[in-house]
């Protein structure tokens, strides 16, 4: 097996790593617009367990992130029941990168810009594992998924639709 190049830390990286939270590092080369299923191909990693990190907002403009395994879309119309609010849309990539510090496609839920609320779909705590993005385009970082609720204090939500 190959030794993975290391990579330089990011804000995503720092917030693990002042945390005390144990992961590991997964650089793949990354493809525009290649989406989980581009890095789940080349990490060989099932694309469920591979984790989006999603910028949206609410009906008053607010943002919000939220967590989706890379196989499964958010259903925004369940998603705004659940949190309540009257409803939620994707922020424009630029808004997204202004909220979230990051650029899209790089996205993290670790070490974000502005706290902002974070909602996970729950389906993705009962797994023993998940890779989600750490900070950088090519960059996904493997940790339990209780992190997640325990350490980011993201919200279980159940809000997933197929692709």
């Amino acid at each position: 097996m190959k030794k993975s190049p290391h990579v330089s830390a990011t804000p995503a990286t720092d917030w693990l790593k002042a945390h005390g939270i144990a992961f590991t590092e997964h650089p793949y080369d990354y493809v525009e617009h290649g989406g989980t299923a581009e890095s789940s191909k080349q990490l060989g990693v099932d694309e469920h367990a591979v984790v989006k990190t999603l910028v949206m907002q609410d009906d008053k403009a607010e943002p919000l992130v939220v967590l989706m395994h890379g196989d499964r879309t958010v259903s925004l119309k369940e998603l705004a029941r659940q949190i309540p609010c009257k409803k939620v849309e994707p922020c424009k990539p630029e808004v997204a990168q202004r909220h979230s510090g990051y650029l899209v496609g790089g996205t993290s839920p670790f070490g974000l810009r502005k706290a902002m609320p974070i909602y996970v779909q729950q389906s993705i705590l009962a797994l023993p594992r998940i890779c989600i993005n750490g900070g950088r385009r090519g960059f996904l970082v493997g940790l339990d998924p209780q992190v997640l609720t325990q350490a980011l204090g993201a919200r279980p939500v159940d809000c997933a639709s197929p692709q």
